[in-house]
């Protein structure tokens, strides 16, 4: 008998764009497998998909092709083999402890006797024993999204889907709620054959998982997986541990890259380069970022730092350090191997220029590194004005992303444009304009202007 739980075949998932442009593929051949006795984890950028594909696995929204199977049967409606513990708790604040556990058992026809008894003991098994009468108002949040997993524990699912549930705490309370977790597991006191966790948090899921499934954006895709082949408990002072977690960061700091399964550890091979400059997505963070991490990494004085740590040091989160880093990657401010980052000559001439200096620099990074920019600036000086209408670049983003994702890449791409004196954003007239420094100087690059479609 196959110890597989659940099972997706070929996934997609599109949503129609605005305005009938067609359709945005947010999941694409998505198959993968949830097996029994182990702890998997979907680990991915923001906008990867991995919570969409969540809610398909548990039959809340369909795919748009493919199939999920649950028990060898395919999934239509509401999953009956699993249970949700959420990133924002969604307790209803007019009842209690007890009674907001008991929601998933009362809606599946649990009668009352039965229905306060294994609410009553996954109250136990969470530690809010003597919290039974309490309303939401009174706890802390560490404590609502105990009883997020009391309830999702109560239903005694075959598979326990976990969306981010840490993601909302403070970092002492996700570490204490991590290792609890970690210990029922461990302990063989599971009410569930198998947890899938989504996370964006390369170490949470070293810690907790037995194999993590990587995925892409722009569409979300799997990239690949990776074995955590470590005893249990996953010990984070182990070498081997720390291998794993500078891998993985490797992976996620290179998102146009494939990993191919070569043993333990997974190599990355070049990707073919995007059609278009507007099918690549920027990474939403500001020069102002880019410029303060890489003179933190200058000043401190070393020639490469373990990028695990950086999260720590700089005191921001991993998905907010990954884009900075992606940016500095990109922009061939910074090289990152084998978990470690490296400043580049470039790198290092940014973080010590001045204000007018550093502007230079990161124009000619721009222009050289980011087609996109290139190909903006191209149109803008193929027009006798100087000018041209944002609408007209919406509707090449838009190609690619949902209106909403669209919309933030122009205004990235206008954050780093103006940054770099290359053109300037007229709210008023809805135009980019030539940057009067920048006529008759950006001639870098072979791209044409992009043809509207």
């Amino acid at each position: 008998m196959s110890d597989e739980l659940i099972r997706c075949e070929h996934v997609y998932k599109r949503f129609p764009l605005p305005g009938g442009k067609g359709e945005f593929t947010a999941l694409s051949d998505v198959s993968l497998s949830v097996r029994s006795g182990e702890v998997l984890a979907l680990l991915g950028r923001s906008g990867s998909g991995k919570s969409t594909l969540l809610r398909i696995m548990a039959g809340l929204i369909p795919p748009s092709s493919g199939e999920v199977l649950s028990g060898g049967e395919p999934v239509t409606d509401a999953n009956p083999d699993v249970a949700m513990v959420f990133q924002t708790f969604a307790l209803l604040p007019w009842l209690t402890v007890l009674e907001n556990v008991e929601l998933g058992l009362e809606a599946r026809g649990i009668r009352r006797t039965n229905r306060v008894r294994r609410a009553l003991n996954a109250v136990d098994l969470v530690g809010l024993d003597g919290f039974e009468g309490a309303y939401p108002r009174e706890l802390s949040g560490g404590m609502k999204q105990r009883v997020g997993c009391a309830r999702a524990f109560a239903i005694e699912p075959k598979v326990l889907f976990m969306d981010e549930p840490f993601s909302a705490l403070d970092v002492l309370t996700a570490e204490n709620l991590r290792s609890e977790i970690d210990q029922l597991w461990n302990a063989g006191n599971f009410p569930s054959k198998s947890i899938l966790l989504v996370t964006h948090n390369i170490e949470e899921a070293v810690f907790l998982a037995d194999r993590v499934i990587i995925m892409g954006s722009n569409p979300g895709h799997l990239r690949g997986e990776v074995n955590i082949e470590l005893s249990r408990p996953h010990n984070r002072s182990d070498a081997r541990f720390a291998e794993i977690v500078d891998r993985l960061y490797t992976i996620m700091t290179n998102p146009d890259v494939t990993i191919a399964a070569t043993g333990e550890t997974p190599a990355v091979l070049g990707a073919a380069p995007h059609k278009s400059p507007f099918a690549q997505p920027l990474p939403h963070v500001r020069p102002g970022g880019i410029s303060g991490m890489l003179q933190l990494l200058a000043e401190h004085g070393a020639q490469t730092e373990d990028v695990a740590h950086l999260s720590d040091r700089l005191s921001i989160t991993a998905d907010d350090l990954l884009s900075l880093l992606e940016a500095a990657v990109s922009l061939k401010f910074a090289e990152i191997a084998d978990g470690d980052v490296t400043l580049t000559t470039t790198g290092r001439a940014f973080a010590a220029s001045s204000i007018q200096s550093g502007k230079e620099i990161f124009r000619k990074q721009l222009l050289e590194c980011v087609r996109l920019f290139d190909s903006i600036v191209r149109t803008l000086e193929g027009k006798k004005d100087g000018t041209m209408r944002v609408d007209f670049f919406l509707d090449l983003w838009d190609e690619y992303f949902p209106a909403a994702e669209a919309q933030r890449q122009f205004e990235t791409a206008v954050d780093w444009g103006r940054f770099a004196e290359l053109f300037e954003y007229d709210s008023l007239e809805g135009v980019l304009r030539l940057h009067e420094s920048t006529a008759g100087e950006a001639k870098i690059g072979t791209l044409p202007a992009p043809a509207k479609p």
